[in-house]
């Protein structure tokens, strides 16, 4: 059993959503045709079912790099090795509206995790097979989404960059900023296991969490769950995974 999540093997599925929010989680597992809640261990909540036969798992994983990798090698251990992060960030990009889904193609380093399994010259990126599974769906889905770079940082309260370095970043095409995504893609690649990332915007350019925003970003977070699970599923079954 895995010291802190608190699971066996036979609790996990190959194929797992790693949303930060533990009531995310619950938002991903109540789309399970059959959902059990397997454990509520050190603010880790794992849930495993099925959509149309598959076998699932959601674990949420908290908030920054930390968490997450722990969350990660433990699900690691029990024989997951394909994660989606379903999170939420914000924007620095002008044409993203609140609630609007983004697909990371690669992220800016800016947080200390990952540090200690690659340097910070090995780059972010998520696997090339989920990520296009991922705007397969959406598109099958007819729901729109941005797809491009993001920032990901430990540090949630800790004095911003420059005015000129954000330019600096905007200019270049970072449209989504949030706390997770390095620490997935760069432990994924130390160990071999397929990742992706969506987010729904929880602001806009000029402000994080306006109040104006609270529905639409609901309905962009119910959109990135089913975009989510509609990729996981048809990766699943390109694997041959069996039907329960």
């Amino acid at each position: 059993m895995e010291f802190h999540i608190r699971c066996d093997a036979k609790d996990i599925a190959r194929y797992v959503f790693t949303p930060g929010s533990h009531a995310r989680a619950r938002k991903i597992a109540d789309h399970f045709d059959h959902a059990e809640l397997v454990s509520d261990s050190r603010g880790y909540m794992v849930y495993t079912g099925t959509v149309d036969g598959i076998r699932l798992t959601v674990s949420s994983t908290g908030m920054g790099g930390p968490t997450t990798a722990i969350c990660l090698e433990e699900l690691g251990h029990l024989g997951a090795d394909t994660f989606i992060r379903v999170g939420s960030c914000g924007t620095l990009q002008d044409y993203v509206d609140c609630g609007d889904v983004i697909i990371s193609t690669g992220t800016f380093r800016a947080g200390g995790t990952a540090n200690n399994y690659l340097p910070i010259e090995f780059p972010a990126v998520p696997n090339f097979e989920i990520t296009t599974a991922l705007v397969n769906a959406a598109k099958a889905l007819g729901m729109k989404v941005h797809v491009g770079l993001g920032s990901a940082g430990d540090a949630f309260y800790a004095p911003r960059r420059d005015p000129a370095m954000r330019e600096v970043l905007k200019q270049s095409g970072i449209v989504s900023g949030e706390m997770e995504s390095d620490t997935l893609f760069v432990l994924a690649a130390f160990h071999g296991w397929r990742a992706g990332a969506l987010f729904p915007s929880d602001g806009t350019s000029k402000e994080t969490k306006p109040e104006w925003c609270e529905e639409a970003f609901r309905q962009g977070e119910e959109n990135a769950i089913r975009i989510a699970i509609e990729a996981m599923k048809n990766v699943a079954l390109a694997d041959g995974a069996e039907k329960l």
